[in-house]
Order: structure tokens, then C-alpha cells, then sequence
């Protein structure tokens, strides 16, 4: 029994010992001035970044970190002025992420007033967006942006991670070096470019301008003219009910499907290892079971379709 005792004795002091090891979460607050219609500046060296838009003034902003002191990591400034706030954190040793130091373990969470423009700079983490009426510019080295429910133009690159789109009431330029990238949604015009991933839009009432060097795309219920193509993957489009805007589809290795209105015109030219239409369609020229070229109605915009590496389906709505 005294030994039993004595190894138990041992063992929560052990313990004791590593949650004495184990730094507790530092956490920074900030409340800054801003009215709606103004500007938020995020630039930090790490971290990841929440912003999300609220009914109230002002600018509620918590830092926190998990593993380290903040004042350890980051060298904050906070600026007010008439016309927004801009908040810089430059990290005070570059070479840390190299023994230790995460971006994970850093996060910037702002709420800010649903009018307001802003600009997001992170060197190392996600980036977050919800809920906001104003413009918004992201940038990240190294995750994922994920952005819902923007009633204004967007402009967002990453250089490793995904995309991912939901309810945008403007336009949307966007590209990402390491991920795919999906949207849900969108209001006005979407330009999508991936290196690394698939694409996957559903319900983009503007043009679409996409292209991907590494995976798939796949469309639907688009209601613009789209132009879009791959390197590495096949291509589906579904377009919405009385489009007729045409575009560009093409593959270097798979497959192109399209779905069309039967009642409206379009001038159609296809070609691949194999084309067949399920729709009626005037042939134009010679009959080929290589390429189509040909009108669908009475005609009207050009619809390309082209792969190297596989057949072309065109069928119906």
C-alpha cells in the first residue's frame, strides 16, 4: 500500500508538472471606433482571420494564441481614423514557424458593422468572411478562404488552400495555387482559377470565367455565358432555363457533357474523339462523328465545345 501510494504521489505530481509546462491561452481585446460605410486593414505576419459583420458600431477585435505569449510573437498596431481602422501585427521573429510557432495557434476574430470595406492580409492561416455589405480584398499564404453571405464585389487569392463561395451579391474574381474551388450563389460575374483543384458552381446567375489545371469542373444552373477549361479533367455544364449566352468549354483530358434549352438558339461547334447530341440540331456543312458544327433553334451566340482526350455530349434540359 505504501508503495502504491507513493507511485500514485509521483504520478500527479508528474502531472501537475506538465500543466504547469503548458502556457495558458493568451488573449488580447480591442474595441476600435467605426461607422458604417468604413474601412477595415487586417495585416498580420500569422494567424488565421474571422471577420464578421454585425448590426452595431465599432470594431470588436480578440487576438488569441494557444501555445505562446502574444506579445511574444507579434508586434500589434492599432490606427483609428474618419474613415476606418487598420490593425498591422508584425512578427517579431521571422524564423519562429521554423521551431515551433504554428499559424494555427494564432486567431484574429473582429466584428465589425455590416457596411464596411475590408482588406485582409494574413501570411499564414484562413480566412473567414460572413455576413457584410462592403467590398472585400483576401489574401493568405498558406489556408483556406471561405466567404458567405457578401452583398458586394469580391477579390480573394491563396496561395494553399480552397475556396469555397456562398451567397455573393457581386462580382467574385478568385484564385487559389494548392485547393478547388466551389461556389453557391453568386449574383454577378465569377472568375475562378485553380492550379491544384477541381471547380464546382451551382446557380452563378452572371458570366463564368474558370480554369483549372488539375482537376474537374462541374456547372450548374448556370445563367450566364460561360467560358471555361481544364487540363486535367472533364468538363459538365448545365445551363439555366432561356440562356443563350454561349461560351467556351474545353478539355485536355476528359470528357465535355452540356445541357441546353431546347427552345432557345444557339451556333453550336463541337469536337472530340466522338460528339452526339440528344437534341435537335440543323447540321451545317459535312456530317462528321468527330464534329458537329451546326445550329441549335434559328442560331445565335457561338457555343464551342472541344476535347482532346474525350467525347462530347450535348443533351437536354
Amino acid at each position: 500500500m505504501i508503495r502504491l501510494g507513493r507511485t500514485l504521489g509521483l504520478a500527479f505530481a508528474g502531472v501537475c508538472a506538465v500543466a504547469a509546462a503548458l502556457p495558458a491561452e493568451s488573449r488580447m481585446e480591442k474595441n476600435l471606433k467605426l461607422e458604417p460605410g468604413g474601412t477595415l486593414r487586417l495585416e498580420t505576419g500569422l494567424g488565421w482571420v474571422k471577420v464578421r459583420g454585425t448590426d452595431r458600431s465599432g470594431a470588436r477585435v480578440v487576438v488569441t494564441s494557444k501555445r505562446e505569449d502574444l506579445n511574444e510573437l507579434l508586434d500589434f498596431r492599432f490606427e483609428e481614423s474618419a474613415g476606418g481602422v487598420s490593425i498591422v501585427a508584425r512578427k517579431k521573429h521571422p524564423i519562429s514557424t521554423f521551431f515551433g510557432t504554428q499559424s494555427g495557434s494564432v486567431g484574429f476574430e473582429v466584428e465589425v458593422p455590416t457596411r464596411t470595406r475590408v482588406t485582409v492580409d494574413t501570411a499564414g492561416g484562413s480566412i473567414t468572411l460572413a455576413a457584410l455589405a462592403g467590398e472585400a480584398k483576401l489574401e493568405t499564404s498558406g489556408g483556406g478562404i471561405e466567404v458567405k453571405d457578401l452583398a458586394a464585389d469580391l477579390v480573394a487569392h491563396t496561395s494553399g488552400g480552397s475556396i469555397s463561395l456562398t451567397h455573393i451579391g457581386g462580382k467574385c474574381r478568385v484564385d487559389t495555387s494548392g485547393g478547388g474551388i466551389t461556389a453557391e450563389g453568386i449574383d454577378g460575374t465569377l472568375e475562378a482559377e485553380s492550379s491544384g483543384g477541381s471547380l464546382d458552381f451551382d446557380h452563378v446567375r452572371g458570366n463564368i470565367h474558370a480554369h483549372t489545371s488539375g482537376g474537374g469542373i462541374e456547372i450548374r444552373d448556370a445563367g450566364g455565358r460561360v467560358d471555361a477549361d481544364t487540363s486535367g479533367g472533364s468538363v459538365e455544364v448545365e445551363f439555366a432555363r432561356g440562356n443563350s449566352r454561349g461560351g467556351t468549354i474545353e478539355s485536355s483530358g476528359g470528357g465535355v457533357s452540356v445541357a441546353l434549352d431546347p427552345t432557345v438558339g444557339l451556333a453550336i461547334d463541337a469536337s472530340g474523339n466522338s460528339v452526339h447530341a440528344d437534341l435537335p440540331v440543323t447540321i451545317q456543312g459535312e456530317v462528321s462523328r468527330r464534329h458537329l458544327h451546326g445550329n441549335l433553334g434559328s442560331g445565335g451566340e457561338p457555343l464551342r465545345l472541344h476535347t482532346s482526350g474525350g467525347s462530347v455530349h450535348i443533351r437536354s434540359l
